[in-house]
């Protein structure tokens, strides 16, 4: 059931490239084989497309709530991520996101594609939570990032969804 939201979310804020969420959805899909090293390196492009998203949104409509906070906060969860690399000796990824934005055309369709863009985060975070590797000791502060990542988006959702009831 993840699996599918996360499929139909995901194209509704970002191309089709194979990048993010959308990566880890045709990986899931398709039955492809993923290590631990692809979802960290999808949590980090899902979470460079989010904040690319709302900074777009706030360049096109002026910064405004909920665009700012979340987008500070995108920051943060990409520091997270940027520390669990540096722990387990990986290169950060570089933020590769400007080609799958997709600037929505009015403030109504930018509440929506947050709310899409959290829908599809928080469904890549359950799938990879599912996953058996992720209950081995190794691999529990990569756990407690995804479920502390996880946690941010249905914040976020919340408050996407609050500012779309507004339209």
């Amino acid at each position: 059931m993840a699996i599918a939201f996360l499929t139909t979310a995901a194209s509704s804020y970002a191309t089709d490239t194979g990048y993010g969420a959308s990566a880890a959805t045709a990986a899931i899909k398709t039955g492809q084989a993923f290590t631990i090293v692809d979802m960290l390196r999808w949590a980090a492009e899902d979470e460079y497309l989010a904040h690319g998203e709302y900074a777009a949104i706030m360049k096109k409509f002026g910064a405004m709530r909920p665009y700012d906070n979340i987008m500070a906060a995108e920051e943060q969860h990409l520091a997270w991520l940027k520390e669990e690399f540096r722990i387990r000796g990986l290169p950060f990824p570089s933020d590769g996101s400007a080609s799958a934005i997709v600037v929505p055309s009015d403030l109504k369709a930018a509440a929506q594609a947050g709310v899409d863009a959290e829908i599809a985060n928080i469904a890549m975070y359950a799938a990879f939570l599912a996953r058996p590797e992720l209950s081995r000791p190794e691999y529990a502060s990569v756990k407690d990032l995804f479920e502390r990542l996880m946690r941010a988006s249905e914040n976020h959702l919340k408050a996407f969804r609050n500012q779309l009831s507004k339209y």
